[in-house]
Order: C-alpha cells, then sequence, then structure tokens
C-alpha cells in the first residue's frame, strides 16, 4: 500500500475476499478498502485481520457488522451513510459478496434510492471450481447449498436433472455423504462429477469421477473444510423420451414449431432434426 490512494466517490463498494490464501486480493480491492467512509463486514474479525495483513490502516474508520442477522437497522445505518455522500465498502467473509453471501437486500435499496453500487471484483469459490472440476463451462447453474432434509434435498435435485450447464453447489462437509448418495439417486451413477475441497488453501483437493464413484470415495471418510461440488448437465441418453416430450410441449406454449425444435434440441444434446419431427408430431395433436 505504498501508491497514491485517490478518494472514493460516494456509494456502496461490494468488494471481493479471498476464499482462503491472502495474497488473493486484487489492488483495487486494497485500494477500495484503504479509502472508503466507512466499511461494512459480513465478518469483522476477518476483515480486520485481512487488513492487517496487507497493511491498510483504518485511522479510526469503525468496521460495522453487516451479516444475515443484523436486519433493516443495520442495512438502514449503511444506506444512511450513502444518503450522506459517503462511500462506504462492503466485504463478505470470504469470496464475492451475494454469490450465497449477504448483500442483496443493501445492493437493491442503495440502487432504489438511486446511490452508486459498483464493485471491485475478485475470488469466487464458484469461478474457481468450475476451473479446476474439468467438467463443461459453457453453461451452468450455481444454486448454492440444498436444504438439510433428505426429501427436500431430492425433490431440488430432481427439479435441476434437466438444466442443460453444469451444476453448481456449496456442500458442508457433515453433509457432502448424503448429498452425493442423493445425487446418484437422482441423477444416476454414471453422472460425472466434481467435489473440490479447501480452494486456495494448503490442502487444495480435486475429486473428479462418477457420482458412484465420489459417494464411495467419501463414505466413512472425515472430510473437513470448503467445499464445492459439480455435477455434469444429464447427456443424451439419459434423457427419456417422455421427458424430451414434455420439454417440447411446454417450449410449444409460447414458441413455434421451429423454435421450440431448436431451443429443445440446444438444451439435451439430442439431432435437431429428429426434436423438430417430433415437434410437428406433437402440434399436429393439438
Amino acid at each position: 500500500m505504498n501508491h497514491e490512494i485517490k478518494p472514493l466517490a460516494g456509494g456502496l463498494y461490494f468488494v471481493a475476499t479471498p476464499i482462503g490464501t491472502a495474497r488473493d486480493i486484487t489492488l483495487r480491492a486494497l485500494d477500495v478498502l484503504a479509502s472508503a467512509d466507512v466499511i461494512a463486514a459480513e465478518d469483522t474479525r476477518s476483515l480486520r485481520r485481512l487488513l492487517e495483513i496487507h497493511g491498510v490502516p483504518l485511522n479510526g474508520r469503525q468496521v460495522l457488522a453487516y451479516h444475515d442477522h443484523s436486519g433493516a437497522g443495520a442495512r438502514g445505518k449503511l444506506l444512511t451513510f450513502l444518503s450522506e455522500g459517503k462511500s462506504v465498502a462492503y466485504a463478505s467473509e470470504a469470496g464475492t459478496p451475494l454469490i450465497a453471501d449477504p448483500g442483496y437486500h443493501l445492493a437493491k435499496e442503495a440502487a432504489d434510492a438511486g446511490h452508486l453500487v459498483t464493485t471491485a471484483p475478485g475470488a469466487s469459490a464458484v469461478i474457481s471450481a468450475l476451473t479446476l472440476g474439468g467438467l463443461p463451462t459453457d453453461a451452468f447453474f450455481f444454486t448454492g447449498f440444498l436444504p438439510n432434509v433428505k426429501a427436500a434435498r431430492r425433490g431440488k435435485l430432481d427439479a435441476l436433472r434437466e438444466i442443460p450447464g453444469t451444476l453448481v453447489f456449496y456442500e458442508s462437509p457433515k453433509r457432502l455423504g448424503d448429498m452425493l448418495k442423493d445425487a446418484v439417486k437422482v441423477f444416476g451413477e454414471t453422472r460425472q462429477a466434481a467435489v473440490c475441497r479447501e480452494i486456495t488453501k494448503k490442502f487444495e483437493e480435486v475429486k473428479r469421477g462418477s457420482l458412484a464413484e465420489l459417494a464411495e470415495a467419501v463414505s466413512g471418510t472425515n472430510i473437513k473444510g470448503e467445499i464445492v461440488v459439480l455435477i455434469d448437465r444429464a447427456s443424451a441418453q439419459d434423457l427419456a423420451q417422455d421427458d424430451i416430450e414434455a420439454s417440447l410441449i411446454k417450449a410449444l406454449e409460447t414458441m413455434s414449431v421451429r423454435d421450440a425444435a431448436e431451443t429443445v434440441a440446444q438444451a439435451t444434446g439430442q439431432n435437431k432434426r429428429k426434436i423438430y419431427t417430433l415437434a410437428l408430431e406433437l402440434k399436429s395433436k393439438d
């Protein structure tokens, strides 16, 4: 922090913080944290430690707590600072704010009030896991943490079964084994997946294989650390004819035969000509 820091314009600055290694913070993020009039954090202790590591002085500035349990009162205090023309920097405990972390209501209310809302981007466990997982990244769907209860968890997984992209989940190490077993039940044994653990940290580990192989690998083991699970999209062979027809019928409610066929073919990886023929048949039954 030995270069000149320019004052920030008034507004809300979301700051991404490292998910593991402290050096994975951007120079701009440090500039924002060094010059903001007000600093807020999901975890004030971890942010103070990060500032100490990088030699960012507080110079008497208070670090305010803002997290899922803060409520409207804490948010109102930050919005008041913004209304006074002050710059407010907000940082999650780790990673990018709003990505399975607090900040949405703060961002929305600040934007609705006409304040500047911007970001100093950086580390994200979602993107890092996609980089490491060895699964397709042309399309992906992030769904955060699954429900704790088995029935609800399986129901959520079933709803995601035909998403045409790599699925990304955060998971507790205590629930990882059960989650993978449920995924086997819903997606089948052969669906490819990856378990990324402790990304950017000393014991970083990535296990890749079928869901059945990964479920077996973690069964009975004492898993620790932060977990991201990736599950590949369904292959064409995984899709039942009934599922394809159901997708077509739904698409035909709002699309032409040609557009519906193209949309479903792209989503399922099926032959476009065959899907078009099926769409014509379904349309003729209307």
